[in-house]
């Protein structure tokens, strides 16, 4: 059974009535040190400092890719989210695999130095469908001076993009844009097939199937990878290049400090 949260990223299950880091427009400088990936001790947050405020849009550049909403978090340079190279955390591989938010919104919360974590639902159907966006406010602290971000690419086996600690604009009205890629968890096998794959992707993308889909990883299909760039799709069975392929970059990143 799925958790509540998890039907925040792919209610459209229901709504359809189905059964059941990377190349950025900024250059990017590596952390000093090896951070943590996600998982670090309870804690107070990133510092009780005056309150910084930013708006973050986030478009859907695909022509036939919907994204799960996105989990933003603003952070100091001690976490991450993820990196390419480096293998899939078990939050990241919730995500990519099966639009779970739930381990990663939560081993944020408990993480001392995270200061803010929002969900961007889009809508009703929440996901952020080809060509559209969703705006969210999020806030940060003293020392939180980073942002990351991850969403599912839904017709996928284990495709999302996201942005991993990049800088906060530093002044009121200043604005970042930076691009961000598909990436490929490297935590399953890429089927392309639709019993393999969250059960939305056809009814988000207009195939008829009579595959119920699954929101469970298959450990038969599991791969043991690392995190890199994803390859698109082929075509080896349902998935279609023509309707669910894409071209980098698959989404625009809009940050803007308010206040």
């Amino acid at each position: 059974m799925m958790n509540p949260r998890l039907l925040i990223a792919i209610v459209a299950v229901a709504a359809f009535g189905c059964s059941d880091g990377g190349q950025l427009t900024e250059p990017t400088s590596e952390p000093d040190t090896d951070p943590s990936f996600v998982v670090s001790p309870p804690g107070r947050g990133a510092g009780n400092a005056r309150t910084k405020s930013y708006e973050v849009t986030i478009e859907n550049l695909t022509g036939g890719q919907p994204l799960t909403p996105p989990v933003i978090a603003t952070h100091r340079r001690a976490t991450r989210i993820f990196k390419v190279g480096r293998a899939a955390s078990f939050e990241l591989k919730e995500i990519a695999e099966n639009g779970n938010i739930d381990p990663l919104v939560d081993a944020l919360e408990a993480n001392r130095h995270v200061a803010s974590v929002v969900v961007a639902v889009a809508g009703d159907p929440p996901p952020i469908l080809p060509g559209g966006s969703v705006t969210v406010s999020i806030t940060s602290t003293r020392g939180a001076n980073f942002i990351s971000f991850a969403s599912m690419l839904i017709c996928t086996n284990d495709g999302f993009t996201g942005v991993d600690s990049r800088r906060l604009p530093k002044r009121v009205g200043q604005t970042l844009v930076l691009e961000s890629d598909g990436y490929d968890a490297g935590t399953e096998i890429n089927t392309e097939d639709f019993a393999d794959i969250v059960p939305p992707c056809p009814p988000l993308t207009s195939v008829p199937s009579s595959d119920p889909g699954t929101g469970m990883s298959d450990p038969s299909l599991a791969e043991g990878d690392v995190i890199r760039h994803h390859p698109g799709i082929l075509g080896g069975d349902d998935l279609m290049p023509g309707l669910h392929g894409w071209t980098d970059p698959v989404a625009k990143i809009t940050i803007t400090r308010t206040g």
